[in-house]
């Protein structure tokens, strides 16, 4: 989903924080696509983003797709 910059200002704070987090996922999984860093490396990052953001719900939707 790619938000468009008049759609952004029309977002709660929680739906920002959720774009981000996704778009910093897609990064991590080119990163580990091109080999940049190891599946251990992505693994940390990843849950990392995931904790730190308090993520822990779109997580899990995404490993149910």
């Amino acid at each position: 989903m790619k938000i468009e910059k008049d759609n952004w200002s029309e977002l709660s704070p929680q739906e920002k924080k959720k774009q981000l987090y996704l778009r910093q996922k897609r990064i991590l999984d080119d990163f580990l696509e091109r080999g940049a860093i190891t599946p251990a490396q992505y693994n940390k990052s990843f849950g990392d983003l995931t904790e730190k953001m308090g993520m822990q719900d779109v997580f899990r939707s995404l490993n149910k797709k």
